[in-house]
């Protein structure tokens, strides 16, 4: 079992910056492949950026590409999600998980979430 602890969510204006991290316990996290998902109010959760347990695989969705950067600390046992040009429509739920392979179709484990808020 692996546990996961978001942190870094908030409010902030649309073209701020926001760095999410999420720390894992109970297995060392480079044993997963680690990554975000978001869930907006009212539509179903979606996948961000995910990366491979060492970086050599990276993945982002095509709505966060050249704003968001997924990177990991392995030694930190912590995950990473930095957030630039942000907007209103990336208002969402974040969630962190990770699995042993890879994060799709859905990962093994969960975080609890971390809200972001982009206002106009």
């Amino acid at each position: 079992q692996v546990q996961l602890v978001e942190s870094g969510g908030g409010l902030v204006q649309a073209g701020d910056s926001l760095r999410l991290s999420c720390a894992a316990s109970g297995r060392a996290l480079s044993n997963y492949a680690a990554g975000w998902f978001r869930q907006a109010p009212g539509k179903e959760r979606e996948f961000v950026a995910a990366m491979t347990w060492n970086g050599g695989t990276i993945d982002y969705a095509d709505s966060v590409k050249g704003r968001f950067t997924i990177s990991r600390d392995n030694a930190k046992n912590t995950v990473y999600l930095q957030m630039n040009t942000l907007k209103p429509e990336d208002t969402a739920v974040y969630y962190c998980a990770v699995d042993p392979v890879w994060l799709r179709p859905t990962p093994d484990y969960w975080g609890q979430g971390t809200q972001v808020t982009v206002s106009s």
